[in-house]
């Protein structure tokens, strides 16, 4: 139940400070207060308040925690690697990452007791964080030098046109013709920025949507979709058209929907994957464009949002030698990251991996992935046939469509092979109901599926401003807490909105299970002809929660708020 703090909730280095008798409790709860108020760290509250100074500070947090202190004013901040480098993260973290030795990363903090930065930069790079104390005003100045070079970077390419569309990607071309007639400088530029500010915002959709009236562009952000322009109505066309062309796409065809790619080359090292996809509307051509940023699939199991004894479950799974293991969820839902991430773990030099996807999204070397393409007759099934003529071990099928393909990817479970693969179902039970409905016989479903995943990706609360939120017992067990739950050990939070969050309360998302492996009894019941409802009562007997439960799990942990669980999971 929520609860509200008897005092201020001081930081480990603020409570070290008072023991210590460095710091009055009372002079140490007046800084917290103030560095709320203000969006800033404790330690560099400390420090412009002049109660004690930079390197006394580093110093004493250097000897108490055991951490080595280092001399910023030896370090040159262009030898910083950027692919560490989140511009939000080391401003908002007071943090910032120095250089690697084997699988450690080497971050600078003022504060050893900021464990959420280490926290988040290992989830970024998926190196082990070691922190580095350092001056809190050397490193204000060294994040600003860094931020203002990122800054002048990104400005760099939009300003110049440097950007460099690899045009490769498509399927069919437009006329040297057609792309002269769009090649408006003033447009190409405004579609750059669009890009870059929406990869620089973490968005996952841009839609481009023409009406009557107006022409509007949104991003989809944690899930929601934000208007972020306006543009002239004019340009509506110019702007389809040039993307079109970047996307290799028939320019001329404007009554049927097309389906294109294209590559936004960032720096030598990174580039960005766009899967473009055109619908004509009323009043124009409504473009939506997919980021896939092969480094999401990077952030190691961990950062998913995966319960320990669930992350155990899936992970004992695809360590087995033959099988079947579905994630299913709604289109956005993560199940490619998921997959690409067990990918990841099984992805070792003795191991022999195929894919087929509707297109391949994320690039993973040492992978042999393959985009279907219905219209050249390279369909799921047609690629699966080939995979076994290909001595795989593991192969992954971007989505089960029907029966053949099915079919198939069961027998190839049946007969020495791990699968992968995806299916558009709302929960675990209904997933085996599904397959049998596409026809796949009970006995093919029972002996060849270990597991199945079904997730959700629920807004995570803004760490720096949400807030304890007083709800009543009954809207708590309406929701599906028990009452022995209620005990006052914990707290629910709300949204509140913060610069951080862009004023949303909700940064970031976090990922909901239920992951159900197939056990003897609900083997039976597929043997059985049972239905949906039948597996969900012996997977709950079993112990599997289900996604309002695992979500529930979540409130209690503070990540996200009760409303967020309820309108992304049924009860």
């Amino acid at each position: 139940m929520a609860t509200s703090p008897a005092s201020v909730l001081l930081s480990g280095l603020g409570r070290a400070l008072v023991q210590q008798d460095l710091l009055r409790q009372q002079d140490a709860e007046q800084t917290q207060v103030a560095a709320n108020a203000a969006s800033m760290t404790f330690v560099e509250q400390l420090v412009s308040s002049k109660k004690l100074s930079a390197y006394r500070l580093a110093e004493f947090a250097s000897n108490t925690f055991g951490v080595p202190l280092f001399d910023l004013n030896a370090f040159d901040p262009t030898s910083i690697n950027q692919e560490w480098i989140d511009v939000k993260i080391i401003q908002s973290r007071r943090a910032l990452p120095l250089h690697k030795r084997g699988n450690r990363l080497y971050v600078a903090v003022s504060d050893p007791t900021n464990l959420q930065a280490l926290e988040e930069f290992r989830f970024k790079t998926n190196l082990i964080s070691e922190p580095v104390i350092v001056e809190d005003d050397k490193l204000a100045r060294v994040i600003s030098l860094v931020a203002d070079r990122n800054d002048r970077t990104l400005s760099k390419l939009v300003d110049n046109d440097d950007l460099d569309i690899d045009l490769s990607a498509g399927e069919s071309a437009a006329t040297e013709d057609e792309s002269g007639d769009v090649d408006d400088a003033p447009v190409v530029r405004y579609i750059q920025k669009i890009l870059l500010d929406a990869i620089n915002a973490s968005v996952s959709d841009i839609h481009f949507e023409p009406y009557e009236k107006f022409f509007r562009i949104r991003y989809r952000l944690d899930g929601v979709l934000v208007e972020v322009a306006q543009p002239p109505i004019v340009i509506k066309d110019k702007v389809a058209s040039r993307i079109k062309v970047i996307s290799k796409l028939d320019i001329s065809e404007k009554r049927v929907p097309q389906d294109g790619r294209m590559k936004l080359q960032l720096t030598k090292n990174r580039s960005i994957d766009f899967r473009v996809s055109t619908l004509p509307t009323l009043y124009g051509e409504k473009i939506v464009m997919r980021i896939l940023d092969s480094s999401n699939a990077m952030i190691g199991i961990d950062a998913l949002g995966y319960d320990p004894d669930q992350k155990e479950i899936l992970l004992n799974a695809i360590q087995r030698p033959y099988g079947m293991v579905l994630v299913t969820g709604p289109t956005g839902s993560g199940k490619t990251i998921s997959l690409y991430t067990c990918l990841g773990i099984l992805n070792k030099p003795g191991i022999n991996i195929s894919t087929a996807e509707d297109p391949a999204e994320i690039n993973m070397p040492g992978v042999n992935q393959v985009n279907v393409n219905d219209k050249a007759g390279l369909t799921f099934a047609a690629a699966l046939k080939s995979f076994l003529r290909q001595d795989p071990d593991i192969i992954m099928v971007g989505e089960i469509r029907d029966l053949e393909t099915a079919d198939i990817s069961i027998k190839a479970a049946q007969t020495g092979h791990m699968v992968l693969s995806t299916l558009h179902t709302n929960d675990a039970p209904t997933t085996l109901t599904r397959l049998l409905n596409m026809g796949v016989a009970p006995f093919n479903v029972a002996s060849s599926v270990l597991l199945i995943t079904a997730q959700r990706l629920a807004r995570r609360l803004c760490s720096q401003c949400k807030a304890p939120a007083d709800l009543p017992i009954q809207a708590l067990l309406d929701a599906g807490f028990k009452e022995e739950e209620l005990d006052g050990s914990w707290t629910t939070y709300k949204p509140v909105g913060c610069d951080n969050c862009k004023g949303t309360g909700y940064k970031g998302r976090v990922g909901i299970y239920e992951v159900m492996p197939v056990t003897e009894e609900i083997q039976k019941i597929i043997m059985s002809h049972g239905n949906s409802i039948q597996i969900a009562e012996q997977a709950q007997r079993e112990g599997v929660r289900n996604l309002r439960q695992s979500g529930l799990i979540k409130v209690k942990q503070g990540l996200t708020s009760l409303e967020e669980v309820e309108a992304t999971t049924n009860a």
